[in-house]
């Protein structure tokens, strides 16, 4: 009973100085993560240029139609995105099993999650526009629904990996480095798959392969593979450890307490604010198509963003050693939008040609370093809000203030794909290719100048608006200290109770087997 008490305070008494995490598990949940990332990183992209530019060629579609119906497609998708974030946050917090509330989902969702991404790249052969309408629609809002089952809950282990908040910000900024590697290794993928096509079926064959999108459809499958092994890696090797509560809470009684916490609303709403900053993802793959010259070569356009982004993840590790969460994600909203805009300038002095590709990339590795703030710092401060609420509810729930977060951020999502392809399609004037054996078309002057417009000065506005919530945030200094102390206590109480509860238990047991067995002994008189 004593060993037992000193056990549980030696787990619970000190969160912020004992490490709980072997190195491993630090490593496998960044797996995981990447894992998601090789898959759910490039989809949104060239699942638009797919429906776009190859999934109905030659079926003689309205290109403007298409384009607003594909427009159209994503904003709704997003909507759906946002809608599942809620429901899948709530399941996980009602989600009780042995291995924990958020590695089932993840662990079991990879399957389902790999098959439906394969299916987007096999469109219906059809001539009918209503058809193709209605397969775009329910096809990529499966897609999103899936996702949001596996990505939602990868998020949330950050916050369950440890109590101890200088162990838990290591192992979420390694694990967010590792998956920032994930999303270029999509792009590492799409180009190994053409290269190998080329040398089996030949240049004029690849061609027309190409035209019909299987280049996309084969690189699926292999991130999709990918994808499930290196989930499972992480389902094998990581256990939460932060103690769930057991109080049942109405949906209501939930929604109300996660969206009226101030510092989450204010860590979820930057998503809002700066939802704009995504377009850049969106053109980024015509601006490799006519600077690089092939989509393929998007990972070269990419690549210095994200090893930019692998930077900036340290960066961020390095820089919240000496100022706040909240400091550090205005420090690098300023840096970012700064580099965003000098790109800007200097691709419009050089113009869109072969000049501009070297000055391009290289300034593409500065931009890219404001990403990894984005990639670390919410994660960092929704698990801080998490122990806020637990404080002053009494209720954990991980699942419901990451899917708080995910809502705005689909919601942020939503008007971003809407936006973004009316920039890229309409607003550009892009022309789409009309030849089953040409994947582009030849684009003017002034839509190659609006692409470098929307991948730099327009995104450079939303990261000066996007931490315009932070400003508001307080879960930080002295009182971020006093919760995690005052939380360490409970926990230790919690565990001395839990002890007396199974040490009476016991003693209980143990008097009715001794009356049993004097009983037996007097009916044996």
């Amino acid at each position: 009973m004593a060993k037992k008490k000193a056990a549980a305070a030696d787990v619970n008494a000190a969160p912020a100085e004992k490490k709980y995490m072997k190195p491993s598990e630090i490593v496998t949940f960044g797996i995981g993560l990447f894992g998601v990332a090789l898959l759910t990183g490039w989809m949104p992209d060239y699942t638009m240029t797919f429906f776009a530019d190859f999934a109905f060629k030659g079926k003689g579609f309205d290109s403007a139609q298409l384009a607003t119906i594909v427009a159209s497609v994503f904003g709704f998708a997003g909507a759906v995105g946002a809608v599942c974030e809620l429901i899948i946050g709530i399941l996980v917090d009602r989600t009780r099993t042995s291995l924990g509330k958020v590695k089932p989902w993840v662990g079991f969702g990879a399957i389902p999650l790999a098959i439906i991404s394969l299916l987007v790249f096999i469109a219906p052969n059809t001539s009918s526009f209503t058809v193709a309408t209605i397969w775009m629609f329910v096809i990529y809002s499966l897609y999103t629904a899936v996702s949001c089952a596996v990505e939602s809950p990868s998020n949330c282990f950050g916050a369950l990996c440890s109590p101890n908040p200088s162990e838990r910000s290591s192992a979420i900024s390694i694990a967010s480095f590792l998956r920032s590697v994930g999303q270029s290794g999509g792009q590492v993928v799409i180009i190994v798959v053409p290269v190998i096509m080329k040398a089996l079926m030949g240049q004029q064959q690849y061609k027309n392969a190409e035209g019909q999108g299987l280049d996309l459809i084969i690189s699926t499958a292999v991130c999709a593979l990918g994808m499930i092994i290196f989930v499972m890696i992480f389902f094998a090797n990581n256990k939460e450890r932060v103690p769930y509560t057991n109080e049942k809470v109405s949906l209501l009684e939930s929604i109300k307490f996660v969206f009226t916490n101030k510092n989450l609303l204010m860590v979820s709403l930057t998503k809002f604010t700066g939802f704009g900053r995504g377009v850049y993802g969106t053109v980024s793959l015509y601006i490799a198509i006519y600077l690089l010259g092939s989509k393929g070569l998007k990972l070269a356009l990419m690549l210095p963003m994200g090893i930019g982004t692998a930077v900036g993840t340290l960066l961020v590790n390095f820089v919240l050693k000496k100022f706040s969460t909240k400091k550090t994600y205005i420090i690098f909203c300023c840096y970012g939008a700064s580099a965003l805009a000098i790109l800007y300038f200097v691709s419009r002095g050089i113009g869109f040609n072969s000049h501009l590709i070297v000055p391009f990339l290289i300034l593409n590795f500065f931009c890219g370093i404001q990403h990894g703030n984005t990639n670390v710092t919410p994660n960092i401060m929704i698990a801080d809000c998490v122990d806020e609420m637990e404080y002053k509810y009494g209720k954990r729930q991980e699942g419901l203030a990451y899917a708080g977060y995910g809502l705005i951020s689909k919601i942020a999502s939503a008007c971003t794909k809407g936006f973004a392809p009316w920039l890229v399609y309409t607003w550009s004037k892009y022309q789409f290719s009309t030849s089953a054996n040409v994947a582009y078309a030849k684009q003017s002057d002034a839509t190659l100048n609006k692409f470098l417009a929307i991948y730099t000065i327009i995104p450079a506005i939303f990261v000066i608006l996007q931490f315009v919530p932070i400003l508001f945030y307080d879960m930080v200094g002295e009182k971020k200290d006093r919760i995690t102390a005052a939380l360490a206590e409970r926990r230790a109480a919690a565990g001395e109770t839990q002890d007396d509860d199974e040490s009476l238990a016991e003693e209980v047991a143990e008097a009715v087997e001794a009356q049993a067995v004097e009983a037996n002994e007097q009916n044996a008189e």
